[in-house]
């Protein structure tokens, strides 16, 4: 798969992909048991590990029904089920790192593995909360690792908080923006996936591509 691309420049001078270690990642709390674990750059030398993505990963468009017409997913696709072999060894060493490091907080281990390739500006995915399976009634996580030109995840709480005895709604708790590319780490974790949404926009700004590893326990879609 040809895609224009700008290297960042951290992984030009690095020598190699490489895992940096989930000491330095940071909890965001959010509302309603909710929260999000960040760490930026936790891959060194991510852009080795995106040219493989591209051109080894069975990338597959699909179309999905909305309202009354059937449209096309404006990203490419691909899965990786529990015990298939992913497409790089340092997602199968992220992987073992996720589930030494969340093992006790999460009661289970992170299992599949959803790939998503975002082309360019025009890809994007709407307002959503992973709720096809357990999360839509029991809280877990979601950790995403991404590889190339950093696109924003932007997240927002789902409803507003009522106020005890009060006609009105307390104000809705600000979204959250985080920017994510070259070898970033994102965990959606507690309530998030039932109270919160998560989305990437469209941008009319000039993008190379950007792959996004979504690694989830079984049961959770």
């Amino acid at each position: 798969m040809s895609l224009s691309y700008q290297p960042s420049i951290l992984d030009v001078m690095d020598d190699g992909a490489r895992l940096c270690g989930l000491d330095g990642v940071r909890r965001h709390p959010l509302s309603d048991g909710a929260w999000v674990d960040h760490l930026p750059g936790w891959v060194s030398g991510s852009d080795d590990v995106l040219d493989v993505l591209l051109r080894d990963v069975p990338w597959r468009a699909e179309r999905r029904r909305m309202y009354e017409a059937e449209v096309d997913v404006p990203r490419l696709l691909a899965w990786y089920g529990q015990g298939s072999r992913l497409p790089h060894p340092l997602l199968t060493e992220a992987l073992e790192q996720l589930n030494r490091h969340f093992e006790d907080e999460l009661g289970e281990h992170f299992a599949t593995a959803g790939l998503c390739l975002y082309r360019d500006g025009r890809d994007s995915v709407a307002w959503h909360g992973d709720t096809l399976g357990r999360s839509r009634h029991q809280d877990t996580m979601v950790a995403i690792l991404s590889f190339g030109s950093p696109r924003p995840l932007l997240l927002r709480p789902r409803t507003h908080i009522e106020a005890a005895g009060s006609a009105h709604g307390e104000p809705r708790e600000p979204s959250r923006r985080f920017l994510l590319g070259h070898g970033d780490l994102i965990v959606m974790g507690g309530s998030c996936q039932r109270t919160w949404e998560h989305a990437v926009p469209k941008t009319n700004r000039p993008t190379g591509p950007r792959v996004s590893v979504q690694f989830r326990p079984i049961g959770v879609a």
